[in-house]
This record gives C-alpha cells, sequence and structure tokens, in this order.
C-alpha cells in the first residue's frame, strides 16, 4: 500500500523539518524486527557500463580483484556462513549489462541450491530480458534486486551506457512473472535534495519489497573519487526518513558505504527510526560490518532479528 498522503511538496517540506520532528515522523511506520541478508560477489569487475561511481566499470582504472564467474560450490558455502550469521537471504551479485545466456543454467542452479539451504533465494544480475525472467521464475528465485540507483533526473549524470528506462523495464519484467523487487538507491552523487525526495517517490511507484540505501563510497580512479563532501551524516538521517515515510511497507536496507560514511551513534538512530534491513558483511568492493557487532546494536535497541 502507498503512503498516498505524501505527495514531492510535504516530502520536501518534511526533509527540511526540524530532525527530530522528521525522525518521529519516520518511526510510526518502523517495525521492532531487523532482517538480514548478504551475498556473494559471484562476478566481480570487467564491466561494460559506464557507472560513475563504480570500481568494476571497465571504463575507469581502480585498483580492485577482478574474477570470473564463481563456482556453485562457492555460493553454497558462502551461503551456509551468512545463515549462520542470521541472513534469511542470500544474494548472487554479478558485474556486467547483464546475464550471458550461456551462463543462465549455472545461475539457475546456484538459485535452486540457495532455496534448498533454507534461505530466500535473491539475485542482482543486471539488465533482463523477458525470456531470462521467466527462467528465474522456474528456477525458484524469490527476490530479483536492481536499483534504480537515482532519480530519473539525474540519472544521465550517473552514466550513459543504460537509460533509467532501461532499469525500470527491467523491474517491471521481474513483477509480470511474480518475482519479488528488491530496488534501491545510492546517496551522495551530487544529487539534490529535491532529487533525493524524486527518488523516495519513484521507488513509491515501484513499490519495493526491500530499498537497499547505500551511501556512495568514494574510490579512487572513478569519476566520483573526490565526492565525500557531497552528503554528510544529517542528510543521511534525513534521506533514510524520507524514503521509509514514503514507504511504509518496504524494508528500508542499509547497504553499501555505512560505515565509510555513519558514525555508530547515527547508525543507531538509523535503525531506531527508520532501517529495518541490514546487508550484512562485506559488500562488493568495499568492507563492511561484522554480523556479530550488527547483532549487539540490536540487542542494545531493543530490537528483534527477523527470523
Amino acid at each position: 500500500m502507498l503512503n498516498t498522503k505524501f505527495d514531492n511538496k510535504t516530502l520536501l517540506e518534511l526533509y527540511n523539518a526540524p530532525l527530530e520532528e522528521l525522525l518521529q515522523e519516520a518511526k510510526k511506520y518502523n517495525s521492532d524486527t531487523v532482517e538480514f541478508c548478504s551475498l556473494i560477489s559471484a562476478r566481480t569487475g570487467k564491466c561494460s557500463e559506464s557507472c560513475k561511481y563504480c570500481a568494476q566499470s571497465s571504463y575507469y582504472m581502480t585498483d580492485i580483484y577482478t574474477h570470473p564467474l564463481v563456482k556453485v560450490e562457492d555460493v553454497i558455502n558462502t551461503a551456509k556462513e551468512a545463515k549462520k550469521n542470521g541472513a534469511t537471504r542470500f544474494a548472487i551479485v554479478t558485474s556486467g549489462r547483464g546475464p550471458k545466456q550461456a551462463d543462465m543454467p549455472i545461475m539457475c542452479e546456484m538459485i535452486k541450491e540457495i532455496n534448498k539451504l533454507g534461505l530466500k533465494s535473491c539475485a542482482s544480475l543486471g539488465l533482463l530480458t523477458k525470456e531470462m525472467t521467466e527462467q528465474f521464475k522456474e528456477a525458484g528465485l524469490v527476490r530479483y534486486h536492481h536499483n534504480i540507483n537515482t532519480s530519473r533526473s539525474y540519472h544521465p549524470n550517473i552514466t550513459t551506457t543504460h537509460t533509467f528506462e532501461d532499469r525500470i523495464n527491467t523491474i517491471n519484467l521481474i513483477k509480470e512473472v511474480g518475482i519479488e523487487i528488491c530496488s534501491g538507491v545510492i546517496i551522495g552523487m551530487g544529487e539534490s535534495i529535491e532529487q533525493r525526495v524524486e527518488m523516495a517517490l519513484i521507488l513509491a511507484e515501484i513499490h519495493p519489497n526491500s530499498i537497499p540505501v547505500n551511501f556512495l563510497s568514494p574510490i579512487k580512479g572513478t569519476p566520483f573519487e573526490s565526492y565525500e563532501d557531497k552528503i554528510n551524516e544529517e542528510h543521511i538521517l534525513r534521506t533514510l526518513a524520507i524514503i521509509k515515510i514514503a514507504n511504509p511497507d518496504s524494508v528500508v536496507r542499509f547497504a553499501g558505504g555505512r560505515k565509510l560514511r555513519l558514525s555508530k551513534e547515527n547508525m543507531e538512530t538509523a535503525l531506531k527510526y527508520t532501517v529495518n534491513g541490514i546487508l550484512i558483511g562485506n559488500y562488493l568492493t568495499t568492507i563492511g560490518i561484522e554480523p556479530d557487532e550488527d547483532l549487539k546494536t540490536l540487542e542494545k535497541l531493543g530490537k528483534k532479528l527477523y527470523v
């Protein structure tokens, strides 16, 4: 159900309201449980897309470890470890514009093996065709992750190798076959406050089950390597609150960048008021927070782990 009482004007006014007032409004829609999920970077680097934030793009010279598609056994072992750490969902994530048809059988096998472990399978594999969505549905994929990344109006500032509508098209194809949607954003890429509100409202139209919110980690060698000052901790709290208010039924999830961009105090504030999901462990090319530390934080805040 969409939170239709909040339009662009109202959300912008809330964004600029006193912080405590904004957080209290967001808390109305937050939950006492927090869901853990995890991932494996099943193929890393050498991506054909020009996304300016990304260390994996072949357009830029970055110092990351690259590797081809991993084996099914690697996925199983990593998924088992994630389950021990409290994750209920596990995702295979690959670099690139989208899956190669030759890789589809092994990706579908990975999905089936994740489900066999009692985890809910997720995948983040780029742009898809209708045929691919049907194959993933048949394999038992529970949820597909495909970020909008930014607002429609700011997207041309992020990449030129695919359009915003390309992303929306893949989301729509996934929804058509009945697979859940995980779609979020990266904030701190130079977007305006108005564009952060625009993101929140676009996500409300999509109505994703989960909204991962990433905070830009400027990576040397990318065009955004000097973007440390494009967002601060208060901006992050305000944006998380606006996203939660506009998307009350979605899990708003901590994703990449929180260790670098948020103090422990403000991580706790976000969990208290706006965030009810965490992508635990390490991310695609950056280091995360140990799951034990997140569990201790939940206990401190009186939050329960979703199981």
